[in-house]
């Protein structure tokens, strides 16, 4: 199958390798973690939508961020529980679902900062010829779509290589420059209170950051190397799975508009279903 040309549009998918005894506790597990995402993403996207004083800038942006993380998260998570219980040889897909999964992925991971490039990419790995018909990844996207190509793509890997290089290092260095400003904030204020503050939302903002910073790295280097396929598989999952878990919890209850307005909704249904 790897030799010949490939003119059908159906593409196996290698998916999440796991045993036959483990399949049904990592489909749980991924399972759990997929709905207290959506659950707190879209929960704290409806509460900043309703509450009028929760209509500013901030938040606005933090409401962007989790309807971004809970969309980002549906394009891949659903279909790698789907095929998690399913037989390797029974795990297919269109090539047309392939690519459109391929292309919400990169969108919502980038965000709309890149949807000329991504369209690009997507447009470009249609045309090429296709001579393979498995994807060697859980689910869908650029290179993925590249690798079941026989053409030289020697003129793509550097164009995507040079894009994630100017990505990561206008991620990077925005960050950079934003903790470096907060610092001198903090070094020339002597409110123990504010550098609290600040120590404390930095700090658990640069974990996440990181988580998804080093997820990203290795999936892009191990993509060149196959013999470490299943390494690339759980780098991927954490990346869509662990950042859309946690930026509720650090984004959205470390606010104290929005913990005060969580504890009071909670507060206010408890006190009807006892009255009831």
């Amino acid at each position: 199958m790897e030799n010949h040309t490939y003119s059908e549009h159906v593409l196996q998918l290698e998916g999440l390798k796991v045993t036959n005894q483990s399949s049904y506790p990592a489909f749980i597990f991924i399972l759990v973690i997929y709905i207290f995402t959506m659950v707190a993403n879209i929960s704290l996207t409806v509460l900043i939508s309703m509450e009028r004083i929760l209509h500013q800038p901030m938040y606005i942006l933090l409401c962007n961020m989790h309807l971004n993380d809970a969309l980002n998260i549906t394009t891949v998570i659903p279909r790698v529980l789907s095929d998690i219980l399913k037989a390797s040889a029974d795990r297919y897909m269109t090539y047309v679902e392939c690519a459109t999964q391929a292309f919400f992925g990169h969108f919502f991971s980038t965000n709309a900062h890149t949807i000329l490039m991504i369209m690009a990419f997507d447009s470009l790995s249609i045309r090429l010829s296709r001579c393979r018909s498995q994807v060697i990844n859980p689910f869908c996207d650029n290179p993925s779509l590249f690798k079941l190509s026989c053409d030289n793509l020697f003129i793509n890997q550097i164009y995507g290589l040079f894009f994630t290089a100017v990505f990561f290092i206008a991620s990077m260095g925005s960050v950079a420059l934003t903790y470096i400003s907060i610092a001198i904030v903090c070094v020339r204020s002597k409110s123990k209170s504010l550098n609290s503050k600040a120590l404390q939302t930095c700090s658990t903002h640069l974990a996440v950051y990181f988580i998804m910073l080093m997820t990203g790295f290795v999936i892009v280097f191990l993509h060149r190397y196959p013999q470490w396929s299943n390494h690339r598989t759980v780098a991927s999952i954490m990346f869509h799975l662990v950042p859309p878990c946690l930026n509720p919890i650090i984004y959205g209850l470390q606010s104290k508009d929005i913990r005060t307005l969580v504890v009071q909704i909670i507060k206010s249904k408890t006190v009807s279903l006892t009255v009831r």
